[in-house]
């Protein structure tokens, strides 16, 4: 396992979180090359937002006494959800709805397998829980699925409409 320094994303930094989401959906499949440029333009434009306001939490990870050299980055967008049930380390409770998504977890092809996710993930969690955050969620690639369950995360119910919503807004 190769050392990381970690250091929190900045209003700066949304040109290469940008890059990553991109690459990160390219990776699983799910973004065809005419659609890249445009994602990571409104991405942009999204985190310039979204960063300063506090809705994205994000974190990039470098290997250590090389901190220029960008190489993994996640992030965490705040929600708020309906109150609902929560049952988590043997405690039943309902949860009052400050939820987090973990996105944008992302490894460059040449330092994947080297820790870099694992010790991005376990800042997302440490920060998740000095925050006040209930619960958080994410949604696994093929891939990275053997992470997150070694760090606790389980599958859930969740399913997703694949028609379009809003398509004539478009």
């Amino acid at each position: 396992m190769t050392d990381f320094s970690v250091r929190r994303a900045t209003a700066a930094d949304t040109r290469i979180v940008a890059r990553h989401r991109a690459e990160m959906f390219s990776d699983i499949g799910s973004l065809t090359s005419p659609l890249h440029d445009q994602l990571v333009a409104e991405t942009i434009t999204y985190l310039e937002k979204a960063i300063p306001s506090g809705e994205y939490v994000g974190w990039l990870a470098a290997p250590s006494g090389r901190p220029g050299e960008i190489v993994a980055g996640a992030g965490v967008q705040i929600r708020t959800v309906l109150p609902h049930p929560l049952a988590a380390g043997g405690v039943s409770m309902v949860a009052h709805g400050r939820q987090g998504i973990v996105i944008n977890v992302f490894t460059e092809k040449a330092w994947r397998g080297k820790g870099a996710a694992r010790r991005l993930m376990v800042e997302v969690m440490e920060w998740a829980r000095a925050s006040g955050l209930e619960t958080l969620v994410l949604h696994a690639a093929v891939d990275g699925r053997h992470l997150y369950e070694t760090l606790g995360f389980v599958p859930t119910n969740e399913m997703r409409y694949q028609g379009l919503l809003g398509a004539d807004d478009r």
